[in-house]
């Protein structure tokens, strides 16, 4: 029997005319989802929510969150009480789905911590184990690019080890990698933009000459949904990425002048990556737990080789400046940025 606290929060759907989804994809790439009842877990999180909306009609949508009081009310979701860590409510919020959608990353402190790689392990696994057995078609996966050259960070070989647990568990399942998600709700690119507003000189750190392929959200969802479509991707795990190769040096000074700001940068020698990462935490605010090991990842290079996902998604893809224009456009709605 299940424990009181993994119950079905139940709420009304939203009509469409009420729902605020600056983030949806359109409903023509929903529709062609095969799958019915289908489970979202990290609804609270930017892509969890905006997945959520973006599915909306023709489907029925069940949300696991540890903390549901964090879901914003107007999601159209069953919201079940739960945790993969513990495994409270998994047997609930997976009876009867198809698809699953694994966006859970344990990178946020918690009571007698074992690292976010141990917690990682350990919701993978139980949630692998649960939905097997609960004859789940599909799990679809959101983790992070794998260097080419490097050794993995901590970080992204936890992405990688949870990757794995999921398609071996599912074999109908999905994986999908990116890197820097632009988005109004993405806490890396909050984090970004917190240090151009708040310094009067941007450091940059000698992970400035390194390239990645940031992807708008917009079509992170749409490559998510895409991905729960397609039958011929089953077992494959997919690089996906904007259609633009930049450092992290040319981003800052993108965003900054999308902020219509001027800041001037210095650079910062090597071998102060924690002092850096804890100023990037007091400064933007975000959790040092959450910004030490995604800084500590930037050791090289994250190129996406997304030729097979663009073939098998057919995606449409959005520029830099445009995918950073919409989040600021959505981040203003919440809240007022500075120099806009």
């Amino acid at each position: 029997m299940l424990d009181s606290t993994a119950r079905s929060l139940r709420r009304p759907r939203p009509t469409a005319a009420g729902r605020s989804a600056p983030n949806a994809v359109g409903s023509a790439r929903a529709s062609t989802v095969p799958w019915v009842r289908i489970l979202i877990t990290g609804p609270s999180g930017a892509i969890g929510d905006a997945l959520a909306r973006s599915l909306g009609a023709g489907h029925e949508l069940r949300a696991l969150a540890r903390e549901p009081a964090r879901v914003a009310g107007d999601l159209p979701v069953e919201l079940i009480r739960g945790d993969a860590l513990t495994g409270e409510g998994l047997e609930q919020a997976l009876d009867g789905v198809e698809l699953a959608y694994y966006l859970i990353h344990s990178m946020e402190p918690a009571a007698a911590d074992p690292g976010f790689a141990q917690r990682d392990r350990i919701a993978a696994r139980r949630f692998a184990a649960a939905a097997s057995s609960a004859g789940v078609k599909r799990i679809v996966y959101l983790g992070g690019l794998h260097p080419d050259r490097a050794a993995a960070s901590a970080h992204l070989a936890s992405r990688g080890e949870v990757e794995r647990i999921l398609l071996d568990a599912v074999p109908g399942s999905v994986a999908l990698r990116a890197s820097l998600v632009i988005g109004a709700r993405s806490r890396s690119f909050r984090a970004l933009v917190r240090l151009i507003e708040r310094l009067p000189v941007v450091p940059l750190p000698p992970w400035r000459r390194y390239r990645t392929q940031p992807i708008d959200q917009r079509d992170a969802i749409g490559y998510l949904i895409a991905a729960a479509a397609n039958p011929a991707a089953a077992g494959r795990a997919f690089d996906i990425g904007g259609p633009e190769v930049l450092s992290y040096g040319v981003m800052i000074e993108r965003i900054t002048a999308l902020l219509l700001l001027a800041r001037p940068t210095v650079r910062v020698p090597a071998g102060l990556g924690g002092i850096m990462s804890a100023l990037a935490a007091r400064v933007s605010g975000a959790p040092h737990e959450l910004l030490g090991p995604l800084m500590g990842s930037l050791g090289g290079d994250l190129l996406a080789d997304d030729a097979p996902a663009r073939a098998a998604f057919a995606v449409p893809l959005h520029g830099f400046d445009a995918a950073v224009e919409h989040a600021l456009r959505d981040w203003e709605a919440l809240e007022p940025l500075r120099g806009r």
